[in-house]
């Protein structure tokens, strides 16, 4: 009995030491929020107070001081993600990864960043505040990459120190840009629907209505979508976070109860761990500013100060467009143009494989830009297809435009920064203590022939398609101080431009229909009213169409639970509650009628479509048609279906479904059972003990697609909808009450698993609540966590 309790006393202090040492270790992995520092190259003494969620507020006697002091820290809670942000654009993420990400490193290589990433760094003005800053900031991130402690990542994936570059800020530009694109996916689609199915099925989709709906069905060749599958499979596969959409509104004093601007943004982007931005208050002299800065970004894309508030949202203009070339028939590695076969131009890339032997590939470029086909080995398609990409085509200036509109002295001064934003094409919303609100429709737009479509490829040898114009800014979408008293963006059509609709891949009307219905209602704005308004989850249309759907199905011979889903459907107003059982009969409802509307005819380009923004625009005009080619299912012989025919079984294969899924009794069918959302970490996606230890969540939650808490999921076969992206931040920023306005991150402001700043803002931020962002002085040198960085001696 001696002995036995001898050992558990052995066993005891064993265990208290493994604790201890544990905690001890993850100490190491800990950032350092107090204490003193020696840093190089600073002049000066920087205080640094840490918050309550880990935001740094800089104090600095100068500029230059307070972004080696911006890096350093950004380096210390977010270097994993800078890590792997730098090497998405070079293809470099098999390096550390594996063979498994080589189809992704070809394909992100060959797209022409690197190039010009070279170009603008070396026709920079080495004098300028972007320029300096930009390398005061780089000096303090790579003094914590050789003198901190590397993240606990570094050491499971095996990653050897590496100093940061100009180069490697404005690849990150570059992966910016091509991840906000959607041409990539959809006009390779598109093009093959065109040739494929012919006119008719074309002209629907893109609502040019063809009265000739006589189809051969022999004709009918299948779909294989192998660019825009295979574009859509390495976004997604990213192991970084890809921009998609966003939400801002701007309120001017007229409406607002106490009399000065109103400013709401919360930009869409994919959920992940760490979350995309990382907060931070920078004070000198001479300027201030409290900004959100992506990975390696020296400044700010959203932000604000006392005099002005700015943020973002997707233009989602066309600023990508495809050519198809032709080659010298007896020279391969020359092409057609007007004025004969020139050269293409041929890039060797080389990469690097952890654990395999390095792997060399060439790109050939035309003069609209590289050839895909080379770039992914799933695109059989004969033709070379050029990708001509605004961002590589023309002069990059996103340093000096980050730098302007985070220095800005006034709003003119603003909008000649936001002038010179190239691509991607982004809604840049304005708000002033002056009372001035503002947007402007961001972009270098183009014009090609009035006959041309920029949805499917384009003529590249013919001179025909070529652009014609770059349009000066002054012809862009903007509103100053308009008479309604309000601005607002969320990704839908902008305001024709030379008395035409601008193309692009805008999202349907839904949210910004209920931006406007909601700014409409009252004239007498707080800061709380837009904290509840930016998590808003009921829908302006998915109960029309819902019930568009249900006045076409036959339920004549529906049992007692059918027709008790019609009626729960019917009389759904389309929010999205926890325990809304419409929200699950009508996502299930719209997904089998998609099924059977589109997919015998688009085969592998299903998922694609149904996912996209097309499809959300082709909806209400496809429920409409009572005379389409595509209510016909072509697999059936000697039959041609109606659309009460589609529409009927499209809802009792929904009832089925959902009976199976979630059992008999159709009020137990509540949202909640079927949607949540987990941020996964590019470690915790293996599963198993990793996903507990790196991924946030998984939690219940509220919202779906396209409402204003745009809770982004895709429509498949599971019937369970795993949350991808949503709002990346939610800012509410008031003029009236400016060192209190108001923030919310996904997850935490560190990207350190060990930091009490990891998650700590995660079910916050599911609840709907929000946290200060502080400016008050006084407030902020409450702070308990204090970091004092001094020039080295």
């Amino acid at each position: 009995m001696k002995f036995l309790i001898k050992l558990l006393k052995v066993i005891a202090v064993l265990l208290i030491l493994i604790v201890v040492g544990t905690w001890l270790y993850s100490k190491t992995y800990h950032p350092n929020y107090k204490g003193e520092l020696e840093i190089n190259y600073l002049s000066d003494e920087v205080t640094i107070y840490f918050d309550e969620i880990g935001v740094p507020h800089i104090n600095a006697k100068n500029q230059k001081d307070a972004y080696i002091a911006l890096g350093y820290v950004h380096a210390q809670d977010r270097l994993w993600q800078m890590e792997l942000i730098r090497r998405i654009a070079p293809g470099r993420l098999s390096e550390i990864f594996g063979k498994d990400l080589l189809e992704t490193d070809i394909f992100f290589a060959g797209l022409g960043i690197e190039e010009a990433s070279e170009k603008s760094i070396a026709k920079l003005d080495t004098s300028s505040e972007a320029y300096l800053m930009s390398m005061a900031y780089l000096e303090g991130v790579n003094q914590y990459v050789n003198e901190g402690k590397m993240p606990l990542e570094f050491d499971l994936v095996g990653i050897k120190k590496e100093n940061y570059t100009l180069k490697d800020i404005y690849n990150v530009f570059g992966y910016m840009s091509f991840s906000f694109a959607v041409a990539h996916k959809t006009d390779p689609l598109l093009t093959e629907i065109k040739e494929k199915l012919g006119a008719p099925y074309f002209n629907e989709l893109l609502s040019a209505f063809d009265k000739n709906l006589t189809i051969n069905k022999t004709e009918i060749q299948p779909i294989k979508a192998e660019m825009s599958k295979a574009v859509s499979k390495i976004m997604d596969n990213l192991p970084v976070s890809a921009f998609i959409g966003s939400n801002s509104w701007v309120i001017a004093p007229e409406k607002t109860k106490n009399g000065k601007v109103l400013f709401a943004n919360d930009p869409h982007i994919g959920f992940a761990q760490p979350s995309v931005w990382y907060q931070n208050h920078i004070k000198t002299p001479d300027y201030e500013i409290y900004g959100y800065n992506i990975s390696l970004m020296p400044f700010p894309l959203l932000g604000h100060n006392r005099d002005y508030a700015y943020g973002l949202t997707m233009l989602a203009n066309d600023d990508l467009n495809f050519y198809i070339e032709k080659n010298n028939p007896d020279n391969a590695n020359q092409y057609k143009t007007v004025d004969g076969f020139k050269d293409y131009e041929i890039r060797t890339k080389t990469i690097k494989i952890k654990d395999e032997k390095d792997t060399t590939f060439q790109v050939k470029v035309s003069k609209h830009g590289p050839i895909m086909n080379g770039l992914n080995r799933n695109i059989s398609d004969d033709r070379p297809i050029a990708m001509n990409w605004m961002y590589t085509y023309l002069e990059n200036e996103m340093l000096n435009v980050a730098h302007g509109i985070s220095h800005a002295k006034s709003l003119e001064n603003f909008r000649a920064s936001v002038a010179k934003i190239h691509a991607p094409g982004l809604n840049v919303m304005y708000g002033d203590a002056k009372d001035n609100i503002a947007w402007f429709a961001a972009a270098k737009l183009y014009q090609l022939r009035d006959s041309v479509s920029s949805k499917t490829y384009l003529d590249g040898a013919s001179g025909k398609d070529e652009i014609l114009e770059i349009l000066p800014f002054e012809e862009n979408p903007q509103a100053i101080n308009p008479s309604r008293n309000y601005v607002y963006s969320a990704n839908h059509q902008p305001d024709s431009v030379r008395g035409k609709l601008y193309p692009g891949y805008y999202q349907p009307e839904d949210r910004s229909k209920r931006i406007v219905e909601l700014l409409e209602a009252k004239n007498d704005f707080t800061k709380e009213d837009v904290a509840k308004m930016i998590y808003d989850v009921k829908s302006s249309n998915v109960s029309q169409i819902a019930n568009d759907l249900l006045a076409i199905v036959n339920d004549s011979d529906f049992s007692v639970s059918q027709k008790k889903a019609i009626s729960i459907l019917k009389n759904w107003d389309g929010t999205y509650s926890k325990t809304a059982v419409g929200a699950t009969i009508y996502n299930r409802f719209l997904y089998e009628f998609l099924v059977n509307t589109f997919k015998d005819e688009l085969g592998d380009g299903f998922e694609l479509f149904i996912n996209s923004q097309l499809q959300d625009q082709v909806l209400p005009n496809q429920i409409s048609r009572e005379n389409s080619v595509w209510w016909d299912n072509i697999s059936s012989k000697n039959k041609t279906e109606t659309r009460a025919e589609i529409v009927t079984t499209s809802f009792k294969n929904a009832f089925s479904f959902l009976e199976n899924q979630l059992g008999a009794n159709v009020e137990d069918w509540l949202w909640k059972r079927v949607i949540s959302i987990e941020h996964e970490h590019a470690i915790g996606k293996a599963g198993g003990v990793l996903r507990k230890f790196f991924n946030v969540g998984p939690f219940e939650t509220i919202g779906g697609n396209e409402v204003i808490n745009n809770q982004i999921f895709k429509l498949d076969s599971t019937g369970v909808y795993k949350i991808t992206a949503g709002p990346s931040t939610r800012r509410v920023i008031d003029f009236s009450d400016i060192e209190n306005s108001l923030s919310i991150l996904p997850t935490g402001q560190s990207g350190r698993v060990f930091s009490p700043y990891y998650k700590d803002q995660a079910q916050k931020f599911v609840d709907g609540e929000f946290v200060e962002m502080n400016l008050n002085e006084a407030d902020i040198k409450q702070s308990e966590n204090v970091l004092v960085l001094k020039p080295k001696k």
